[in-house]
């Protein structure tokens, strides 16, 4: 499959590296179009596949094309491209809050796939959420989530509102879990660690703890009781949490990120 990657940003750049890491694809069968001539540059030097500046040299031989752009970006590569677009292509778009409807209208094709990626997919552990028309066959579904696989975990979904389900969820909970971790790195140096030994304390937690769940098969719900016993300090933290209502808030701010989620694809 002949790729095209519009964007040379992070993103784009992910993408790119984890399909010849992964050996899924050569650098042989990737074009990446960028319009900055300074970034075109850098990413020659970079040899990840063919670089073009405009899309009348690559457009055409494209059998997938990923836009890997800013939702804000996406007017102008809507002009540059959709009249040079056939119906034998597929289009994964990326971009935050951008609906399939919106794809459809702009593009005038009917392959479309949309998938939400997270920020550890920058290191081949991220979670991606995907959903397409019913244009694109299995097995054209199954290169894209085999292509999709190389940067962690993958869900398919039927319906579309998902996505920015997931974007609330998956998508923005890199940012939730950073926010829990530094929270726990102040309260370590409130009493009394240094700021690196609060770290230490803080990311060696969480990286084990995720670790320990992977690796055994009870809930959330079982490990809190395992590491918590009557009258101890665990129970105290948790009591307080309670009582500051912090979980009722983390689901607030899911449900919020997800009512934004909707409006930005409103928009």
């Amino acid at each position: 499959m002949k790729i095209l990657v519009i964007g040379g940003g992070n993103m784009g750049m992910t993408y790119t590296q984890s399909f010849l890491r992964s050996h899924v694809t050569t650098a042989e069968n990737i074009m990446i179009l960028e319009r900055s001539r300074e970034k075109a540059e850098e990413l020659k030097k970079l040899n990840l596949g063919s670089v073009h500046g405009q899309p009348e040299t690559c457009l055409a031989h494209a059998q997938l094309i990923i836009m890997a752009v800013k939702p804000q970006d996406a007017p102008f590569v809507y002009n540059q491209i959709s009249p040079r677009l056939h119906q034998n292509q597929i289009v994964l778009s990326i971009m935050a809050g951008v609906t399939i409807q919106t794809l459809r209208k702009e593009l005038g094709i009917g392959k479309i796939i949309r998938a939400m990626p997270n920020l550890p997919s920058q290191i081949s552990h991220g979670m991606t959420v995907f959903t397409s028309t019913n244009d694109v066959d299995r097995s054209e579904l199954v290169q894209v989530q085999n292509l999709l696989n190389t940067t962690g975990k993958t869900l398919y979904v039927e319906d579309e509102k998902l996505l920015d389900a997931a974007t609330a969820i998956s998508g923005s909970g890199p940012a939730y879990v950073f926010y829990f971790m530094e929270s726990l790195m102040e309260a370590a140096v409130k009493l009394g660690f240094t700021e690196a030994q609060a770290e230490l304390l803080s990311w060696q937690t969480f990286h084990g703890t995720v670790d320990l769940f992977h690796k055994n098969d009870f809930t959330c719900r079982e490990w809190i009781q395992k590491v918590s016993s009557r009258g101890g300090t665990t129970e105290a933290a948790l009591a307080t949490y309670e009582a500051e209502k912090v979980k009722a808030g983390i689901i607030r701010g899911a449900e919020a990120a997800y009512n934004r989620a909707r409006e930005l694809g409103n928009s």
